[in-house]
């Protein structure tokens, strides 16, 4: 029954001839991120076998602290530049170069914020170092900008091959770093690596096009107007990182380092698939915003379909995961991570509550209703933060996925009936939910 009802759900909406565009544009966007996601879990599995529960930890206690202040790297400029772009490609050079400098500042920016505050942790001199390299890191973030002209461009297979061309580079890193016994410094600064090569890639892309990046240049009117736009978005990066990457942090001074790494191999595994949202949002979004200038009705059908097809894809990832948790940690990992699988088994239904929230994005930017979407996210973030102090003392890291599981409900679901402008998104989001939409099949 769901299979079939997922065909028919993407055969109607591959029916409107404006979509098959978009579908092809994420065939080569799905096709690069489940080679990401094989190569990821083969490659990740070793590196997490060889640093063993301890050490895996403190790595991803590192990326996770960073994490919490990435929203200063990317300045919520993603979406707004690529809808400006859909809109007014003829300022494409003033709206790349006002973002890549703006979002060149905002790495500089976070390295000294994180700079600052990790001084505050109870984590040693050789934490706080994997801290700083990994922001470090961050400033080569704004090379990413390319990608936003390829997004809004329908050209999803070049920032596709940007980003395989990265992941076998960074790959091949790792499994060198293995082989020769490199320390844990060493896997930090390939983090680092990655992002350069990604960067260097797209824009080697973007000169192919025959489009000269000399011609950009930086604006400070345009810069205010993105920042005013995207300062909204930048407030709810930070809500969506803390309560993503909170918990890690948390069970790091609450448990250590190895609690840390038995949770984070359960939430990778968890959180690879993730991409799957990501890839379908991003290369619908210039459609849906078509749609909201031809027709209200045809905007609103097509934001339904993605909500359904989101809570379908999420809910068949997580059913058999559920199960077969055990058996997977235990062949991935080994016996050393067996912890992770409960982790595992909890954690990997918060997908389905990000799935439907990756799409409802798109609405709250089309429909300029950020403040909304801030204002619920910031009330996941507090439950996330509430829950993980009572609970992680009392269920260790069962208790952290508990929590995020129940923040990620009240963020991306609940939250949306606590504002009338917002109600219509509650209703839409139920029908995904519970299944309202197959009652109505024409």
């Amino acid at each position: 029954m769901k299979l079939s009802y997922i065909a028919v759900l993407l055969a109607r909406i591959n029916a409107h001839a404006g979509f098959k565009r978009y579908f092809a544009n994420t065939s080569w966007m799905m096709g690069e991120k489940i080679v990401r996601m094989i190569v990821a879990l083969v490659v990740g599995t070793y590196v997490a076998r060889y640093l063993g529960p301890e050490r895996f930890g403190l790595l991803n206690y590192a990326t996770s602290f960073v994490g919490l202040f990435s929203a200063l790297a990317t300045l919520g400029l993603d979406g707004i530049v690529v809808r400006n772009l859909v809109q007014s490609i003829e300022y494409r050079d003033r709206l790349l170069g006002t973002a890549f400098t703006l979002k060149l500042g905002g790495g500089v920016l976070l390295f000294g914020v994180v700079f600052f505050a990790v001084q505050f942790t109870s984590s040693d001199a050789y934490a706080k170092m994997l801290v700083l390299i990994i922001a470090g890191g961050m400033i080569l973030q704004s090379f990413k900008v390319v990608d936003f002209y390829f997004q809004s461009q329908i050209l999803g297979r070049l920032t596709s091959i940007a980003g395989l061309c990265s992941l076998f580079a960074s790959s091949i890193v790792k499994l060198i770093l293995i082989f020769s016994h490199a320390s844990l410094t060493c896997f930090a600064l390939e983090i680092v690596l990655e992002t350069g090569i990604l960067g260097s890639m797209l824009f080697f892309l973007y000169v192919k096009q025959k489009i000269r990046i000399l011609t950009w240049r930086f604006e400070l009117d345009m810069a205010k107007e993105l920042l005013r736009d995207s300062w909204p978005l930048i407030l709810s990066g930070f809500a969506i990182t803390f309560y993503m990457k909170i918990d890690q942090v948390m069970i790091k001074e609450m448990m250590g380092n190895t609690a840390v790494g038995s949770y984070a191999a359960a939430v990778r595994l968890s959180e690879v698939w993730y991409f799957i949202p990501v890839a379908i949002n991003n290369s619908f979004f210039p459609a849906i915003i078509n749609a909201k200038k031809k027709n209200e009705n045809l905007y609103y059908q097509r934001l339904q379909s993605l909500y359904n097809l989101m809570v379908w894809l999420s809910v068949g990832i997580a059913i058999p995961t559920t199960f077969l948790s055990p058996l997977i940690i235990n062949l991935l990992y080994g016996q050393a991570y067996i912890s992770s699988a409960n982790v595992l088994s909890i954690h990997i239904w918060a997908g389905v509550f990000v799935f439907l929230n990756n799409a409802a994005w798109k609405w709250y930017l089309i429909e300029n209703k950020l403040l909304f979407a801030n204002l619920r996210l910031f009330i996941g973030l507090i439950t996330n933060v509430c829950l993980n102090f009572c609970l992680i003392p009392a269920y260790g890291i069962e208790g952290a996925a508990i929590a995020t599981l129940i923040s990620r409900g009240v963020a991306s679901y609940l939250g949306n009936i606590l504002f009338k402008e917002s109600w219509i998104l509650f209703r839409q989001q139920t029908k995904a939910l519970f299944f309202f939409n197959l009652l109505n099949k024409k």
